[in-house]
């Protein structure tokens, strides 16, 4: 007999039933201060973000695996039995992961669950009319706001483990010195790019954040969630910036489908104009483990220089003190 449908809902009850971490948070047993702190994150950026700032005192969980795309991401029984046994849940917030919106939160009725992106001053989040008003979620793809995020994770593990506070503020300072060599190297390398050629057009509205940080000109050919679809008459729009604007490259991303951004070229290339796919960029989603996209620092050093480079700039040479990666 086949097994029915469930809900967000009915696999949180469902469960309940299976684990013991619906029962473990009533109790009044002191935490170990030796034992890792359990840590259940939804994407791989976030998961990033609580190695980082938590060292050796956490144990990180990640939902959301490679190449996924959180806004359509729906949790499995496995992963709400994950939840229900945390100590600490941590995701983005502002709608990025929207259909695990019931999960989080009911998880969060039991134990300490934080919504990072939301810490950010309001003032420094971007919004679009077309997208209903809402905040932009891809706040990761600033460096400067990262940090941000990064302060209230320090917070939440410094509340769990007061006596680890000292390791997680050394291992936060040293995630704003990566911000920092991220946020010059961006500067530097995009900066080199001919000023008419500073404009990024990706598969989806995730770069707006990054443009801000880098003074790019960012469209994206759908909306800022990839639940919205391009309609033909905003595709042909598209198609007349590029021409017009004689754009040399577009991008893709890992977890949204090449199709919108192959049918823009190829809407171009029948206007007479050729440009091409500039590669893959990581927007929503880290690259494979053991790239040199599989951190945070990774990922965007990864997009500045493979927009430097399709655009027409030059990437700043590596310094010692540029982010490292693999």
């Amino acid at each position: 007999m086949p097994v029915p449908h469930l809900t967000s809902i009915g696999l949180l009850a469902l469960a309940c039933t299976l684990v013991t971490g619906c029962d473990r948070a009533g109790t009044n047993d002191p935490p170990d201060p030796e034992a890792p702190i359990r840590v259940v994150t939804t994407t791989g950026m976030i998961g990033d973000l609580l190695r980082t700032v938590g060292g050796e005192a956490v144990e990180v969980r990640n939902l959301v695996g490679e190449g996924v795309d959180p806004h359509l991401y729906k949790p499995t029984r496995d992963d709400v039995a994950a939840l229900l046994s945390a100590d600490l849940v941590v995701y983005n917030g502002l709608h990025l992961e929207g259909r695990m919106g019931d999960v989080l939160e009911r998880a969060g009725a039991d134990r300490p669950t934080i919504a990072v992106a939301e810490s950010i001053p309001a003032d420094r989040l971007l919004s679009s009319e077309e997208d209903g008003g809402h905040a932009d979620p891809h706040v990761w793809l600033d460096p400067g706001l990262w940090v941000v995020c990064g302060d209230r994770v320090r917070d939440a593990l410094v509340d769990l483990r007061p006596e680890r506070a000292a390791l997680f503020e050394r291992n936060l300072e040293s995630l704003r010195d990566t911000a920092n060599r991220l946020d010059a190297l961006g500067h530097d390398s995009i900066g080199s790019i001919p000023p008419e050629s500073r404009i990024l057009i990706t598969s989806h509205d995730a770069f707006n954040y990054f443009g801000r940080a880098f003074d790019l000109e960012v469209l994206g050919v759908q909306g800022i969630s990839t639940e919205s679809e391009a309609g033909l008459a905003d595709l042909e729009a598209l198609v007349d910036l590029v021409v017009e604007r004689r754009v040399p490259a577009v991008f893709v991303e890992s977890s949204v489908p090449r199709r919108s951004v192959e049918a823009l070229v190829e809407g171009a290339r029948a206007r007479g104009h050729s440009v091409v796919i500039g590669g893959e960029l990581f927007s929503d989603s880290m690259g494979p483990a053991g790239s040199s996209a599989d951190t945070w620092a990774g990922m965007v050093r990864h997009d500045i220089e493979t927009v430097t480079r399709a655009l027409g700039g030059t990437p700043s040479e590596p310094r010692p003190t540029d982010p490292e990666t693999p």
